[in-house]
Protein backbone atom coordinates (compact mmCIF):
# COMPACT_ATOMS: atom_id res chain seq x y z
CA UNK A 1 0.00 0.00 0.00
CA UNK A 2 1.49 3.39 -1.09
CA UNK A 3 2.05 6.43 1.36
CA UNK A 4 1.56 9.73 0.29
CA UNK A 5 3.27 12.65 2.21
CA UNK A 6 -0.06 13.47 4.09
CA UNK A 7 -0.46 9.39 4.82
CA UNK A 8 2.99 9.53 6.30
CA UNK A 9 2.97 8.07 10.08
CA UNK A 10 5.50 8.63 12.85
CA UNK A 11 6.96 11.99 11.76
CA UNK A 12 7.14 15.19 13.93
CA UNK A 13 5.14 17.97 14.74
CA UNK A 14 5.46 20.97 13.10
CA UNK A 15 7.28 23.64 14.92
CA UNK A 16 4.67 26.82 15.64
CA UNK A 17 5.35 29.65 13.76
CA UNK A 18 5.98 27.95 10.45
CA UNK A 19 4.83 31.06 8.14
CA UNK A 20 7.53 33.26 9.43
CA UNK A 21 9.02 33.35 5.78
CA UNK A 22 9.39 35.75 2.79
CA UNK A 23 11.63 38.54 3.97
CA UNK A 24 13.44 36.75 7.10
CA UNK A 25 13.98 33.64 4.82
CA UNK A 26 17.69 34.33 4.14
CA UNK A 27 18.32 35.04 7.79
CA UNK A 28 16.83 31.79 8.62
CA UNK A 29 18.22 29.98 6.91
CA UNK A 30 21.50 31.13 8.00
CA UNK A 31 20.86 30.81 11.50
CA UNK A 32 19.80 27.16 10.51
CA UNK A 33 23.00 26.52 8.76
CA UNK A 34 21.42 25.60 5.46
CA UNK A 35 21.81 26.99 2.04
CA UNK A 36 19.42 30.48 0.83
CA UNK A 37 18.92 30.70 -2.98
CA UNK A 38 17.44 33.81 -4.49
CA UNK A 39 16.63 32.05 -7.59
CA UNK A 40 16.18 28.24 -8.13
CA UNK A 41 17.69 26.73 -10.81
CA UNK A 42 15.31 24.80 -13.37
CA UNK A 43 13.78 21.65 -11.28
CA UNK A 44 14.25 18.18 -12.27
CA UNK A 45 12.99 16.22 -9.22
CA UNK A 46 12.92 12.23 -9.15
CA UNK A 47 9.32 11.56 -10.05
CA UNK A 48 9.93 7.88 -8.36
CA UNK A 49 9.24 8.24 -4.39
CA UNK A 50 9.36 5.01 -3.20
CA UNK A 51 5.83 5.37 -1.63
CA UNK A 52 3.82 8.58 -2.16
CA UNK A 53 2.39 9.97 -5.13
CA UNK A 54 4.31 12.10 -7.14
CA UNK A 55 1.41 14.42 -9.02
CA UNK A 56 0.43 15.43 -5.45
CA UNK A 57 3.90 15.95 -4.34
CA UNK A 58 4.38 18.14 -6.76
CA UNK A 59 0.96 19.78 -6.67
CA UNK A 60 -1.99 20.17 -4.19
CA UNK A 61 0.77 18.84 -1.27
CA UNK A 62 3.49 21.14 -2.38
CA UNK A 63 1.36 23.94 -2.63
CA UNK A 64 0.00 23.56 0.73
CA UNK A 65 3.50 23.24 2.68
CA UNK A 66 5.84 25.66 0.23
CA UNK A 67 7.86 22.62 -0.13
CA UNK A 68 8.93 20.29 -3.05
CA UNK A 69 11.55 18.57 -4.48
CA UNK A 70 14.00 19.91 -7.24
CA UNK A 71 16.82 17.50 -7.94
CA UNK A 72 19.05 14.65 -6.83
CA UNK A 73 19.64 11.25 -7.26
CA UNK A 74 20.17 7.72 -5.98
CA UNK A 75 21.40 9.01 -3.02
CA UNK A 76 20.20 12.00 -2.36
CA UNK A 77 16.89 14.39 -2.88
CA UNK A 78 17.34 18.66 -3.37
CA UNK A 79 14.39 19.91 -1.58
CA UNK A 80 13.03 23.29 -1.91
CA UNK A 81 11.16 25.36 0.37
CA UNK A 82 10.00 28.66 1.54
CA UNK A 83 9.38 26.93 5.15
CA UNK A 84 12.51 25.48 6.73
CA UNK A 85 10.77 25.58 9.73
CA UNK A 86 7.77 22.84 8.90
CA UNK A 87 10.15 19.76 9.92
CA UNK A 88 7.03 17.54 9.67
CA UNK A 89 6.51 17.99 5.53
CA UNK A 90 10.67 17.49 4.94
CA UNK A 91 10.53 14.48 7.14
CA UNK A 92 7.49 12.97 5.31
CA UNK A 93 9.37 13.79 1.98
CA UNK A 94 12.41 11.54 3.56
CA UNK A 95 10.50 8.99 4.06
CA UNK A 96 8.68 8.96 0.52
CA UNK A 97 11.98 8.80 -1.20
CA UNK A 98 13.44 6.53 1.83
CA UNK A 99 16.71 9.02 0.89
CA UNK A 100 18.35 11.71 3.20
CA UNK A 101 16.96 14.98 2.24
CA UNK A 102 19.22 18.34 1.33
CA UNK A 103 17.10 21.51 1.80
CA UNK A 104 17.68 24.90 -0.37
CA UNK A 105 15.82 27.77 1.24
CA UNK A 106 13.79 30.31 -1.22
CA UNK A 107 11.42 32.67 -1.36
CA UNK A 108 7.57 31.53 -1.63
CA UNK A 109 7.39 33.09 -5.41
CA UNK A 110 10.11 30.91 -6.48
CA UNK A 111 8.97 27.34 -4.49
CA UNK A 112 5.66 28.32 -6.26
CA UNK A 113 7.53 28.87 -9.73
CA UNK A 114 8.96 25.83 -9.16
CA UNK A 115 5.99 23.70 -8.32
CA UNK A 116 4.10 25.25 -11.39
CA UNK A 117 7.08 24.43 -14.01
CA UNK A 118 6.98 21.07 -12.80
CA UNK A 119 3.11 20.77 -13.21
CA UNK A 120 3.84 22.04 -16.14
CA UNK A 121 6.22 19.21 -17.56
CA UNK A 122 3.74 16.70 -16.24
CA UNK A 123 1.09 17.84 -17.83
CA UNK A 124 3.29 17.92 -21.20
CA UNK A 125 4.37 14.44 -20.57
CA UNK A 126 0.46 13.14 -20.17
CA UNK A 127 -0.25 14.85 -23.18
CA UNK A 128 2.49 13.63 -25.44
CA UNK A 129 1.18 10.45 -24.19
CA UNK A 130 -2.21 10.82 -25.63
CA UNK A 131 -0.64 12.16 -29.04
CA UNK A 132 1.08 8.58 -29.02
CA UNK A 133 -1.61 6.36 -27.90
CA UNK A 134 -2.94 7.05 -31.62
CA UNK A 135 -0.51 5.51 -32.97
CA UNK A 136 -0.79 2.09 -31.09
CA UNK A 137 -3.82 -0.32 -31.21
CA UNK A 138 -6.70 1.15 -32.78
CA UNK A 139 -8.63 -0.91 -30.02
CA UNK A 140 -6.95 0.41 -27.33
CA UNK A 141 -8.31 4.09 -28.67
CA UNK A 142 -11.71 3.36 -28.84
CA UNK A 143 -11.22 2.08 -25.02
CA UNK A 144 -9.99 5.27 -24.33
CA UNK A 145 -12.44 7.31 -26.17
CA UNK A 146 -14.97 5.40 -24.44
CA UNK A 147 -14.00 6.79 -20.48
CA UNK A 148 -16.20 9.07 -19.67
CA UNK A 149 -15.40 12.60 -19.72
CA UNK A 150 -18.03 13.31 -17.02
CA UNK A 151 -15.53 11.80 -14.36
CA UNK A 152 -13.23 14.65 -13.60
CA UNK A 153 -11.79 12.85 -10.53
CA UNK A 154 -10.64 10.08 -12.83
CA UNK A 155 -6.74 11.65 -13.58
CA UNK A 156 -6.25 8.44 -15.75
CA UNK A 157 -8.68 9.46 -18.71
CA UNK A 158 -6.14 10.56 -21.27
CA UNK A 159 -8.46 13.09 -22.30
CA UNK A 160 -9.20 14.56 -18.91
CA UNK A 161 -5.41 14.93 -18.65
CA UNK A 162 -5.56 16.52 -21.88
CA UNK A 163 -7.25 19.26 -21.52
CA UNK A 164 -6.52 19.92 -17.69
CA UNK A 165 -2.74 19.86 -19.43
CA UNK A 166 -3.72 22.49 -21.87
CA UNK A 167 -5.57 24.73 -19.14
CA UNK A 168 -3.11 24.39 -17.04
CA UNK A 169 -0.31 25.11 -19.56
CA UNK A 170 -2.29 28.63 -20.88
CA UNK A 171 -2.60 29.59 -17.22
CA UNK A 172 1.42 29.04 -16.50
CA UNK A 173 2.10 31.37 -19.98
CA UNK A 174 -0.18 33.76 -19.40
CA UNK A 175 -2.58 33.49 -22.04
CA UNK A 176 -5.34 35.18 -22.21
CA UNK A 177 -7.20 32.68 -24.93
CA UNK A 178 -6.98 29.78 -26.20
CA UNK A 179 -8.24 28.72 -29.17
CA UNK A 180 -9.36 24.88 -30.05
CA UNK A 181 -9.66 24.86 -34.24
CA UNK A 182 -11.29 22.03 -36.21
CA UNK A 183 -9.73 21.26 -39.49
CA UNK A 184 -10.28 18.65 -42.09
CA UNK A 185 -7.31 16.35 -40.85
CA UNK A 186 -6.73 17.24 -37.63
CA UNK A 187 -7.56 19.70 -34.41
CA UNK A 188 -5.09 22.69 -33.39
CA UNK A 189 -4.56 24.06 -30.43
CA UNK A 190 -3.45 28.19 -30.43
CA UNK A 191 -2.53 30.41 -27.22
CA UNK A 192 -3.28 33.79 -27.37
CA UNK A 193 -0.39 35.61 -25.46
CA UNK A 194 -0.07 39.74 -25.07
CA UNK A 195 -2.57 39.86 -28.24
CA UNK A 196 -0.71 37.10 -30.40
CA UNK A 197 -1.78 33.70 -31.35
CA UNK A 198 0.74 31.58 -31.62
CA UNK A 199 0.77 27.29 -32.62
CA UNK A 200 1.40 25.11 -29.34
CA UNK A 201 -0.28 21.39 -30.43
CA UNK A 202 -1.29 19.72 -32.94
CA UNK A 203 -3.63 16.29 -32.88
CA UNK A 204 -5.20 13.75 -34.68
CA UNK A 205 -8.68 14.06 -35.86
CA UNK A 206 -9.90 10.73 -34.13
CA UNK A 207 -9.81 12.95 -31.21
CA UNK A 208 -11.51 16.14 -31.66
CA UNK A 209 -14.94 14.37 -30.37
CA UNK A 210 -13.58 13.62 -27.52
CA UNK A 211 -11.86 16.65 -26.67
CA UNK A 212 -14.44 19.39 -27.77
CA UNK A 213 -17.14 17.11 -25.49
CA UNK A 214 -14.94 16.93 -22.53
CA UNK A 215 -14.30 21.17 -22.49
CA UNK A 216 -18.31 21.06 -23.04
CA UNK A 217 -19.00 19.29 -20.46
CA UNK A 218 -16.44 21.31 -17.92
CA UNK A 219 -18.56 24.17 -19.43
CA UNK A 220 -22.08 22.91 -18.76
CA UNK A 221 -22.84 22.90 -22.25
CA UNK A 222 -25.06 20.70 -24.12
CA UNK A 223 -22.84 18.00 -25.99
CA UNK A 224 -25.29 16.67 -28.51
CA UNK A 225 -25.95 20.35 -29.49
CA UNK A 226 -23.06 20.81 -32.70
CA UNK A 227 -25.44 22.99 -34.69
CA UNK A 228 -25.46 25.91 -32.66
CA UNK A 229 -23.32 28.40 -30.91
CA UNK A 230 -23.24 27.94 -27.45
CA UNK A 231 -21.73 29.95 -24.25
CA UNK A 232 -20.43 28.93 -20.86
CA UNK A 233 -18.30 29.12 -18.04
CA UNK A 234 -15.97 27.07 -15.84
CA UNK A 235 -14.56 28.05 -12.76
CA UNK A 236 -10.92 26.27 -11.81
CA UNK A 237 -8.66 26.93 -8.74
CA UNK A 238 -4.91 26.69 -11.13
CA UNK A 239 -1.90 26.93 -8.55
CA UNK A 240 -3.70 28.28 -5.86
CA UNK A 241 -5.67 31.46 -7.88
CA UNK A 242 -9.06 31.25 -9.04
CA UNK A 243 -9.45 30.90 -12.72
CA UNK A 244 -12.60 31.75 -14.63
CA UNK A 245 -12.98 30.58 -18.41
CA UNK A 246 -15.85 31.58 -20.70
CA UNK A 247 -16.56 29.23 -23.35
CA UNK A 248 -17.53 29.85 -26.81
CA UNK A 249 -18.40 27.58 -29.30
CA UNK A 250 -19.34 27.90 -32.76
CA UNK A 251 -20.55 25.30 -35.54
CA UNK A 252 -17.75 24.84 -38.87
CA UNK A 253 -17.22 22.96 -41.50
CA UNK A 254 -15.40 20.21 -40.53
CA UNK A 255 -16.92 20.47 -36.53
CA UNK A 256 -17.44 22.88 -33.52
CA UNK A 257 -14.37 25.70 -33.21
CA UNK A 258 -14.23 26.80 -29.58
CA UNK A 259 -12.25 29.62 -27.74
CA UNK A 260 -12.05 29.78 -23.90
CA UNK A 261 -11.05 33.17 -22.72
CA UNK A 262 -9.06 33.25 -19.04
CA UNK A 263 -9.40 35.18 -16.47
CA UNK A 264 -7.65 35.37 -13.27
CA UNK A 265 -10.37 36.16 -10.65
CA UNK A 266 -7.33 36.57 -7.98
CA UNK A 267 -5.56 39.11 -9.97
CA UNK A 268 -5.12 42.88 -8.26
CA UNK A 269 -7.43 45.28 -10.21
CA UNK A 270 -5.17 48.12 -11.36
CA UNK A 271 -4.78 51.40 -10.23
CA UNK A 272 -4.72 54.44 -12.14
CA UNK A 273 -1.50 55.40 -11.96
CA UNK A 274 -0.12 51.63 -12.78
CA UNK A 275 -2.08 52.09 -16.64
CA UNK A 276 1.04 53.69 -17.96
CA UNK A 277 -1.06 56.58 -18.98
CA UNK A 278 0.94 59.92 -19.32
CA UNK A 279 1.22 62.62 -16.29
CA UNK A 280 -1.00 65.27 -17.81
CA UNK A 281 -4.07 62.91 -19.35
CA UNK A 282 -3.82 61.40 -15.77
CA UNK A 283 -4.25 64.82 -14.11
CA UNK A 284 -6.96 65.70 -16.41
CA UNK A 285 -8.53 62.34 -15.84
CA UNK A 286 -8.29 62.69 -11.93
CA UNK A 287 -10.22 65.60 -12.36
CA UNK A 288 -12.62 64.97 -14.25
CA UNK A 289 -13.62 61.91 -12.05
CA UNK A 290 -13.89 64.10 -8.98
CA UNK A 291 -16.95 65.84 -11.01
CA UNK A 292 -20.44 65.08 -9.14
CA UNK A 293 -22.07 64.36 -12.56
CA UNK A 294 -21.55 63.76 -16.47
CA UNK A 295 -20.46 60.73 -18.94
CA UNK A 296 -16.55 59.89 -19.37
CA UNK A 297 -16.69 57.24 -22.33
CA UNK A 298 -14.21 54.86 -22.97
CA UNK A 299 -13.37 53.70 -26.28
CA UNK A 300 -11.25 50.78 -28.17
CA UNK A 301 -12.05 47.42 -29.93
CA UNK A 302 -12.50 44.21 -28.36
CA UNK A 303 -9.52 43.50 -25.77
CA UNK A 304 -7.74 46.90 -25.82
CA UNK A 305 -7.97 47.21 -22.44
CA UNK A 306 -11.76 49.09 -22.01
CA UNK A 307 -13.11 47.46 -18.63
CA UNK A 308 -9.60 47.10 -16.95
CA UNK A 309 -9.77 51.17 -17.36
CA UNK A 310 -12.95 51.50 -16.05
CA UNK A 311 -12.57 49.29 -13.08
CA UNK A 312 -9.01 51.47 -11.98
CA UNK A 313 -11.63 54.51 -12.64
CA UNK A 314 -13.85 52.89 -9.63
CA UNK A 315 -11.23 51.65 -7.71
CA UNK A 316 -9.71 55.71 -7.40
CA UNK A 317 -13.02 57.11 -6.72
CA UNK A 318 -14.30 54.30 -4.70
CA UNK A 319 -14.87 55.69 -1.26
CA UNK A 320 -17.57 55.14 1.99
CA UNK A 321 -19.66 58.49 1.21
CA UNK A 322 -20.31 56.99 -2.16
CA UNK A 323 -22.87 54.95 -3.70
CA UNK A 324 -21.35 53.09 -6.84
CA UNK A 325 -23.26 50.52 -8.95
CA UNK A 326 -22.34 48.64 -12.02
CA UNK A 327 -24.40 46.87 -14.63
CA UNK A 328 -21.85 44.52 -16.41
CA UNK A 329 -21.69 41.73 -19.07
CA UNK A 330 -19.70 39.51 -17.46
CA UNK A 331 -18.63 40.63 -13.85
CA UNK A 332 -14.47 40.45 -14.46
CA UNK A 333 -13.23 41.30 -11.08
CA UNK A 334 -15.13 41.47 -7.42
CA UNK A 335 -14.60 45.44 -6.13
CA UNK A 336 -15.08 45.71 -2.58
CA UNK A 337 -18.23 48.22 -1.61
CA UNK A 338 -19.37 48.19 -4.90
CA UNK A 339 -22.80 46.85 -5.81
CA UNK A 340 -22.35 44.90 -9.05
CA UNK A 341 -25.02 43.24 -11.29
CA UNK A 342 -24.51 41.29 -14.58
CA UNK A 343 -26.80 41.53 -17.38
CA UNK A 344 -28.70 38.04 -18.27
CA UNK A 345 -30.54 38.41 -21.25
CA UNK A 346 -32.31 34.43 -21.22
CA UNK A 347 -34.44 36.53 -18.46
CA UNK A 348 -34.27 40.10 -20.34
CA UNK A 349 -32.27 41.60 -17.80
CA UNK A 350 -29.86 44.23 -20.40
CA UNK A 351 -28.17 46.93 -20.05
CA UNK A 352 -30.69 48.98 -20.38
CA UNK A 353 -33.07 47.43 -18.09
CA UNK A 354 -30.39 47.09 -15.15
CA UNK A 355 -29.37 50.78 -15.69
CA UNK A 356 -33.26 51.76 -15.15
CA UNK A 357 -33.09 49.75 -11.82
CA UNK A 358 -30.10 51.13 -10.61
CA UNK A 359 -30.98 54.93 -11.10
CA UNK A 360 -33.99 53.78 -8.42
CA UNK A 361 -31.31 52.67 -6.01
CA UNK A 362 -30.06 56.13 -4.76
CA UNK A 363 -26.48 55.94 -6.81
CA UNK A 364 -23.96 58.53 -7.10
CA UNK A 365 -21.61 56.72 -9.73
CA UNK A 366 -22.93 54.30 -12.29
CA UNK A 367 -20.51 51.88 -14.64
CA UNK A 368 -22.56 50.40 -17.43
CA UNK A 369 -20.21 48.16 -19.00
CA UNK A 370 -21.33 48.92 -22.68
CA UNK A 371 -23.45 51.14 -24.85
CA UNK A 372 -24.78 48.90 -27.42
CA UNK A 373 -27.60 50.79 -28.65
CA UNK A 374 -29.96 54.14 -28.17
CA UNK A 375 -31.79 53.08 -25.18
CA UNK A 376 -29.18 52.83 -23.62
CA UNK A 377 -27.67 55.48 -24.21
CA UNK A 378 -30.24 57.93 -23.80
CA UNK A 379 -30.88 56.46 -20.33
CA UNK A 380 -27.42 56.94 -19.70
CA UNK A 381 -27.15 60.44 -20.69
CA UNK A 382 -30.79 61.27 -18.89
CA UNK A 383 -29.07 59.83 -15.77
CA UNK A 384 -25.86 62.20 -15.93
CA UNK A 385 -27.84 65.21 -16.58
CA UNK A 386 -30.13 64.02 -13.57
CA UNK A 387 -27.03 64.00 -11.04
CA UNK A 388 -25.24 60.97 -11.50
CA UNK A 389 -21.11 60.10 -12.73
CA UNK A 390 -21.50 57.53 -15.53
CA UNK A 391 -18.65 55.55 -16.83
CA UNK A 392 -19.09 53.72 -20.12
CA UNK A 393 -17.73 52.12 -22.57
CA UNK A 394 -18.12 52.58 -26.80
CA UNK A 395 -17.09 50.45 -29.63
CA UNK A 396 -15.00 53.39 -31.87
CA UNK A 397 -11.77 53.58 -33.53
CA UNK A 398 -10.69 57.08 -31.67
CA UNK A 399 -11.53 59.34 -28.87
CA UNK A 400 -13.57 61.75 -31.12
CA UNK A 401 -15.47 58.97 -33.16
CA UNK A 402 -17.37 58.54 -30.15
CA UNK A 403 -19.00 61.70 -30.03
CA UNK A 404 -20.07 61.15 -34.18
CA UNK A 405 -21.47 57.55 -33.52
CA UNK A 406 -23.56 58.80 -29.99
CA UNK A 407 -25.42 61.14 -32.63
CA UNK A 408 -25.78 58.03 -35.22
CA UNK A 409 -27.13 56.10 -32.62
CA UNK A 410 -30.35 59.06 -32.17
CA UNK A 411 -29.15 60.91 -29.44
CA UNK A 412 -29.57 64.53 -30.15
CA UNK A 413 -26.52 66.37 -30.32
CA UNK A 414 -27.79 69.20 -27.73
CA UNK A 415 -27.83 66.16 -25.07
CA UNK A 416 -24.28 64.80 -25.95
CA UNK A 417 -22.97 68.55 -25.92
CA UNK A 418 -24.14 68.73 -22.22
CA UNK A 419 -23.43 65.69 -20.55
CA UNK A 420 -20.25 64.46 -22.12
CA UNK A 421 -17.55 65.04 -20.08
CA UNK A 422 -14.67 63.27 -21.91
CA UNK A 423 -13.56 60.13 -24.19
CA UNK A 424 -10.79 58.28 -23.39
CA UNK A 425 -9.58 55.89 -26.63
CA UNK A 426 -7.00 52.86 -25.85
CA UNK A 427 -5.46 50.45 -27.43
CA UNK A 428 -2.87 47.49 -25.93
CA UNK A 429 0.82 47.35 -27.07
CA UNK A 430 3.93 44.67 -26.29
CA UNK A 431 5.74 45.62 -23.62
CA UNK A 432 9.74 44.79 -24.42
CA UNK A 433 11.26 42.28 -22.04
CA UNK A 434 13.83 44.71 -20.13
CA UNK A 435 16.78 41.00 -20.00
CA UNK A 436 16.57 41.37 -24.04
CA UNK A 437 15.62 44.40 -25.21
CA UNK A 438 18.43 45.82 -28.03
CA UNK A 439 19.39 49.17 -27.76
CA UNK A 440 18.97 51.70 -30.73
CA UNK A 441 19.10 55.13 -32.34
CA UNK A 442 15.47 56.41 -33.96
CA UNK A 443 15.51 57.85 -37.06
CA UNK A 444 13.51 61.10 -38.23
CA UNK A 445 11.38 59.16 -40.47
CA UNK A 446 10.08 56.86 -37.42
CA UNK A 447 9.72 60.12 -35.41
CA UNK A 448 7.70 61.36 -38.10
CA UNK A 449 5.29 58.29 -38.34
CA UNK A 450 5.05 58.48 -34.57
CA UNK A 451 3.89 62.26 -34.88
CA UNK A 452 6.71 63.20 -33.09
CA UNK A 453 8.69 66.89 -34.57
CA UNK A 454 12.47 65.32 -34.49
CA UNK A 455 13.51 68.83 -33.65
CA UNK A 456 12.01 68.49 -29.93
CA UNK A 457 12.98 65.23 -28.75
CA UNK A 458 15.41 65.21 -26.17
CA UNK A 459 17.03 61.95 -26.97
CA UNK A 460 17.11 59.58 -30.60
CA UNK A 461 17.89 56.76 -28.05
CA UNK A 462 15.14 53.82 -28.60
CA UNK A 463 15.31 50.24 -28.41
CA UNK A 464 13.61 46.89 -30.33
CA UNK A 465 12.70 43.68 -29.29
CA UNK A 466 15.58 41.08 -28.34
CA UNK A 467 15.40 37.35 -30.22
CA UNK A 468 16.74 34.43 -29.61
CA UNK A 469 16.39 31.72 -26.43
CA UNK A 470 15.53 34.62 -23.89
CA UNK A 471 13.63 32.57 -20.82
CA UNK A 472 11.82 35.71 -19.20
CA UNK A 473 9.74 35.62 -22.91
CA UNK A 474 10.30 32.47 -24.07
CA UNK A 475 12.26 34.45 -26.59
CA UNK A 476 9.83 36.66 -28.08
CA UNK A 477 11.51 40.02 -27.41
CA UNK A 478 8.37 40.79 -25.43
CA UNK A 479 6.66 40.05 -21.61
CA UNK A 480 2.61 41.59 -21.06
CA UNK A 481 1.07 45.05 -22.21
CA UNK A 482 0.79 48.62 -21.53
CA UNK A 483 -1.58 50.92 -22.62
CA UNK A 484 -1.41 54.07 -25.13
CA UNK A 485 -4.12 56.44 -24.70
CA UNK A 486 -5.73 60.00 -25.61
CA UNK A 487 -8.19 61.78 -24.08
CA UNK A 488 -10.27 64.41 -25.88
CA UNK A 489 -11.98 66.89 -23.41
CA UNK A 490 -15.05 68.15 -23.82
CA UNK A 491 -14.44 72.15 -23.77
CA UNK A 492 -16.41 74.98 -24.88
CA UNK A 493 -14.39 74.84 -28.56
CA UNK A 494 -15.86 70.95 -28.94
CA UNK A 495 -19.36 71.46 -27.65
CA UNK A 496 -19.62 73.91 -30.49
CA UNK A 497 -18.17 71.38 -33.05
CA UNK A 498 -20.99 68.97 -31.32
CA UNK A 499 -24.03 71.55 -31.95
CA UNK A 500 -22.91 72.19 -35.47
CA UNK A 501 -23.01 68.21 -35.98
CA UNK A 502 -19.06 68.56 -37.44
CA UNK A 503 -17.88 65.32 -38.57
CA UNK A 504 -15.09 63.38 -36.16
CA UNK A 505 -12.23 64.13 -38.04
CA UNK A 506 -12.72 68.17 -38.22
CA UNK A 507 -13.54 67.98 -34.12
CA UNK A 508 -10.34 65.73 -33.88
CA UNK A 509 -8.18 68.44 -35.82
CA UNK A 510 -9.50 70.99 -33.94
CA UNK A 511 -8.05 69.45 -30.53
CA UNK A 512 -4.90 68.65 -31.64
CA UNK A 513 -4.45 72.73 -32.25
CA UNK A 514 -5.25 72.97 -28.86
CA UNK A 515 -1.88 70.70 -27.75
CA UNK A 516 -4.23 67.12 -27.95
CA UNK A 517 -2.00 64.28 -27.98
CA UNK A 518 -3.11 61.28 -30.02
CA UNK A 519 -2.91 57.69 -29.86
CA UNK A 520 -0.01 57.33 -32.15
CA UNK A 521 1.69 60.24 -30.42
CA UNK A 522 1.40 59.00 -26.87
CA UNK A 523 2.69 55.62 -27.93
CA UNK A 524 5.76 57.49 -29.82
CA UNK A 525 6.30 58.74 -25.92
CA UNK A 526 6.26 55.37 -24.78
CA UNK A 527 8.99 54.29 -27.40
CA UNK A 528 11.14 57.14 -25.97
CA UNK A 529 10.88 55.95 -22.60
CA UNK A 530 12.07 52.51 -23.55
CA UNK A 531 8.84 50.19 -22.86
CA UNK A 532 7.76 49.55 -26.77
CA UNK A 533 9.14 49.87 -30.03
CA UNK A 534 8.17 51.59 -33.01
CA UNK A 535 6.15 48.49 -35.06
CA UNK A 536 4.19 48.10 -32.21
CA UNK A 537 2.33 51.40 -31.65
CA UNK A 538 2.14 51.70 -35.74
CA UNK A 539 0.20 48.21 -35.08
CA UNK A 540 -1.76 49.40 -32.67
CA UNK A 541 -2.99 52.89 -33.82
CA UNK A 542 -2.90 51.78 -38.00
CA UNK A 543 -6.64 53.81 -38.32
CA UNK A 544 -5.36 57.09 -36.66
CA UNK A 545 -5.63 59.67 -39.27
CA UNK A 546 -3.12 62.20 -37.20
Amino acid sequence: MTTTPNQAQGAPAAVPGSSIIGSQGRVLAQLLGLQYSERLPEPAPPRNPTRGDFDRIAGSWGRQFLTVPIGGDDSVVVVATADPLNVEAIEQLRICYERPIQVVVSSPEEVTKAINSIRTSLMSDRSSDLSSSSKDDPDDLTNQLKIDVTDSDDDDAPIIRYVNAIIFKASSERASDVHVESFEDKLKVRFRVDGVLYDVATEGKAFQAAIISRIKVMAGLNIAEKRLPQDGRIGLKIAGKEVDIRVSTVPTQFGERIVMRLLDKTGAVLDLDQLGVEPTNLRNLKRLLDKPNGIILVTGPTGSGKTTTLYACLTHINKPDLNILTVEDPIEYQLDGVGQMQVNSKIDFTFASGLRAILRQDPDVVMVGEIRDTETAEIAIQASLTGHLVLSTLHTNDSAGAVSRLIDMGVEPFLVSSSLLAVVAQRLVRRLCKHCRVPYEISDPELRELSLNPATVPTRQAFRAGRGDCPHCQGSGYSGRLGIHEILIIDDEVRSHILQRMDSNTIKNSAIKRGFATLRADGGLKVLSGVTTVEEVLLASHDDVA
